[in-house]
């Protein structure tokens, strides 16, 4: 753990408050779960909830919507990569999502790379979006599928972007139900 020098104290309802810059480099918003663990030095620890990420069949819904696209797929929680196909695993396990897939996330559009569009949805990563669809769970946007190009496949088709909302729409059924 890393200290930030920053102490806090609980006020007279058990509220602290998490100190902007914190918030803002955590990407923690306004009305973002948290889940709280305790550790064995009593500390308390709080940590982002991410339902994408309790999904047990994200990986093989990202397998299936690739083989079906033909085209790599992942899918992300509001922060970061949680399931990859079609790509080096490695490479892009656990990247953060990039500020322009957050602000598509924000504004519940779907993306679709035609007419000259382009999307990197991926932080640090070249590979851009053929089709990108938001992933919404009792009315919150929980994350994202997207099919990205590759050197074989650079032009979007209509499935890609069929695919990606109907993933999305199934991962947010399943984290509702």
């Amino acid at each position: 753990m890393k200290a930030t020098g920053i102490v806090r104290r609980i006020d007279d309802l058990g509220r602290v408050v998490i100190p902007k810059e914190i918030r803002r480099t955590m990407r923690i918003r306004e009305g973002d779960p948290l889940e709280i663990y305790t550790g064995p030095e009593s500390e308390v620890i709080f940590k982002k909830y991410s339902p994408v990420n309790e999904l047990e069949n994200a990986a093989e819904a990202c397998e299936v919507i690739a083989r079906l696209g033909g085209a790599p797929a992942v899918i992300f929680d509001r922060d970061h990569v949680v399931a990859v196909s079609g790509i080096q695993k490695k490479e892009y396990a656990e990247r953060r999502i990039s500020p322009a897939l957050e602000d598509l996330l924000e504004s519940r559009k779907t993306f679709f790379a035609e007419d000259g569009a382009s999307l990197r949805p991926i932080e640090g990563m070249d590979s851009l979006a053929l089709a990108a669809a938001p992933i919404i769970s009792a009315g919150d946007i929980v994350g994202a599928v997207t099919f990205l190009a590759t050197d074989e496949i650079t032009q979007p088709a209509d499935q890609h972007l069929l695919l990606a909302k109907t993933a999305a729409m199934f991962l947010g059924k399943q984290i509702e139900g």
